[in-house]
């Protein structure tokens, strides 16, 4: 498969590298992001010659197309895709929605992205701001996106062209093309490719990447009651290179007390991919303004930027409409506002509300303070010895007074994953409304929230590797505009006088005063990089690693797990025999893993098992079986020395 030389430029004749590519991309599976992506530019373009036969339709590489943000180092950015129509359903794949073409412009050049990627600013609907609403793009001449106004991303590697953002970097797929090329060789699929969870490599060094969240690879499984740690430790075949992934996360390149930092506090917060961090500067630097209701380039911006934030969001959970999103500080203030509006509202003396032993204190004491308030009753569901809850004593719980039932889908002190569906279903039985605590589920798998059929649901946005400060509170529309605010001030109303206030609809109901919008955007962004990467294999890849650090764990003398529910995330709490688990935690810190030791806000669920603190290692999609040898044998050589 050679190319010719164009003669009179020295360069390769481009119909034939434009062959070349054609042959790459037909062989790809349907279901892959940049099969579809092409698949749907090609079939506006040759759709004459192609109709009858779409899934040969061959792929090309358009001048100025354009790039979504890419996903760092990992090259596997789904090109042209929009990226909220990534919805990680945990039920069924999804099929990306497709961005149609570049519009371009009266003199010929393309139109630049919008900076938000979004439709059209409120502004512009509620002021009459100058957009042009047909092609929501700010109608004034952005001077920011010129080519020498927009650097390059810093110590990234990576470059951006004229007409690009600094967090909408390239793809660059040259050796990945040739390798693919390579094995096709005389061949109409990849079948030469070693097969090893997925039958795709797309980077050198055999790193496997992300297909979207429909494909799920075929991993290998090791029953937990027949595997050794020997055996785990040198043969364990993960769906992802967190190698690779690191480089993506600027801090997981620090080093600690001269060793490189294992971030293993994730359940704490997570790391944030230069993506994130690069977003969060160009809104600063290019966007900065208050949104909504002005009429000036900034705001229009600020305002497009946000609101494509909550669609990313919405997409995320499978909600149903954007206004069914409130941004809020994180979870704690998600649950706190639920409580003030709904439960203020609708919860009365003698009523009822049901939590769960696991919850964290921030899913305790609002509607402790609710109940003390109301004369109303906190009733709890219990777990068994392994952490999981009860159902058949959760059923003993509900009856006619039970007007809300709150609880964790995923255990911060113990990572047990909570049986949510059943949970809502049996509360929904008898009229009760519910709210699901996702702060530490959605980095770790699939949400929907309509196949939950949750009333509210919340997360913080720092525990899905975007920045501190934002969260999320998901509720029914109809059950969010039936509810009182629960702060008041600008933004949020229609019209004020002395003797009456009238409220906007939600969303704007519940977001008083200037939000974190910055923050929102950065959400969005890191939303983004991990629907990129796909919730379904960051689960796999996830679900393997625990398996392969709690075999190591458990046959460490004198350490006790605790919480071994058989339906776990990422958590491994425990305690070391002869030492404290401050002890445990500062003699990892000398070797630069960071793990938290306390009682995690959840005393509790701590104490149902006689503890008052553990050491909690927790694992993301960065992690690798490297971090938890250098855990397990930092564990081994302390109880060692005792």
């Amino acid at each position: 498969m050679s190319t010719s030389i164009n003669t009179s430029t020295g360069l390769p004749d481009v119909a034939a590298l434009e062959a070349l590519a054609n042959q790459f991309f037909a062989a790809l599976p349907g279901e892959h992001p940049i099969a579809q992506g092409f698949a749907k530019q090609a079939i506006h373009a040759l759709a004459p010659v192609h109709a009858g036969a779409p899934n040969e339709v061959p792929f090309y590489f358009a001048d100025g197309a354009p790039t979504p943000p890419a996903l760092g180092g990992l090259g596997i950015t789904p090109t042209l895709h929009d990226p909220t129509a990534f919805v990680a359903t945990g039920t069924e794949p999804t099929t990306p929605h497709v961005v149609e073409p570049a519009s371009i412009s009266s003199n010929g050049g393309r139109i630049p992205s919008s900076v938000a990627g979004s439709g059209a600013s409120p502004s512009a609907i509620q002021h009459g701001n100058n957009i042009n609403l047909e092609n929501p793009q700010t109608s004034f001449p952005d001077e920011n996106l010129k080519s020498d106004a927009i650097p390059s991303s810093i110590g990234s590697g990576r470059e951006t062209s004229p007409e690009q953002l600094p967090y909408q970097s390239n793809f660059s797929f040259e050796s990945e093309l040739q390798h693919a090329l390579e094995a096709l060789s005389g061949s109409n699929h990849i079948a030469s490719v070693p097969q090893l969870g997925s039958p795709y490599y797309f980077l050198s060094g055999n790193a496997l990447h992300g297909l979207g969240d429909g494909f799920v690879p075929q991993l290998p499984f090791v029953s937990p009651t027949t595997a050794s740690a020997s055996s785990l430790k040198s043969t364990p075949k993960l769906p992802l290179d967190a190698a690779l992934i690191k480089k993506d996360f600027p801090i997981l390149q620090e080093t600690v007390n001269g060793k490189p930092l294992i971030w293993l506090d994730n359940a704490a917060t997570t790391q944030k991919p230069k993506l994130v961090i690069d977003r969060l500067s160009y809104f600063y630097e290019h966007e900065n303004s208050n949104i909504h209701r002005a009429a000036h380039e900034l705001a229009a911006r600020a305002t497009d930027a946000y609101e494509a934030a909550r669609e990313k969001v919405r997409a995320f959970l499978n909600a149903a409409s954007t206004n069914e999103i409130v941004f809020v500080r994180g979870a704690t203030e998600a649950i706190n506002l639920v409580a003030k509006s709904f439960g203020e509202q609708f919860i009365n003396a003698g009523d009822e509300i049901i939590v769960s032993h696991l919850e964290h204190h921030a899913n305790i004491v609002p509607w402790q303070q609710l109940a003390q308030k109301k004369g109303a009753r906190l009733r709890v569901i219990p777990v068994d010895d392994d952490g999981q809850v009860i159902l058949e004593e959760y059923v003993k719980l509900l009856n006619s007074r039970t007007k809300l039932v709150s609880f964790t889908q995923v255990s911060n002190a113990l990572g047990t994953v909570t049986p949510a569906k059943q949970i809502v279903e049996l509360a929904h039985q008898i009229g009760a409304k519910v709210l699901v605590d996702g702060a530490q589920s959605v980095s770790h798998m699939s949400v929907d929230v309509r196949y939950l059929n949750a009333d509210f649901f919340v997360f913080s946005g720092h525990k899905v590797f975007g920045p501190t400060g934002i969260g999320v509170v998901y509720g029914k529309e109809d059950l969010l505009n039936q509810i009182q605010p629960w702060q008041g001030g600008g933004n949020m109303i229609k019209d004020v006088t002395f003797e009456r206030t009238v409220y906007h609809p939600a969303p704007s109901r519940f977001e008083a005063g200037t939000g974190n919008i910055a923050d929102a955007v950065g959400l969005g962004a890191a939303i983004d990089y991990v629907t990129g990467l796909g919730m379904n294999l960051i689960y796999q890849y996830e679900h393997q690693l625990l398996h392969y650090a709690t075999q190591l764990l458990k046959d460490i003398p004198g350490l006790r797990l605790v919480g071994t529910a058989p339906d776990k995330a990422s958590v491994l709490s425990f305690t070391l025999k002869g030492h404290t688990n401050d002890e445990v935690g500062q003699a990892l810190n000398k070797e630069g893993i960071a793990v938290r030791t306390g009682h995690h806000c959840a005393q509790p669920i701590l104490r149902r098992f006689g503890l008052e603190s553990t050491v909690r290692p927790s694992l993301a999609f960065y992690n690798t079986c490297a971090d938890i040898d250098t855990l397990v044998e930092t564990l081994y050589r302390l109880q060692h020395k005792k």
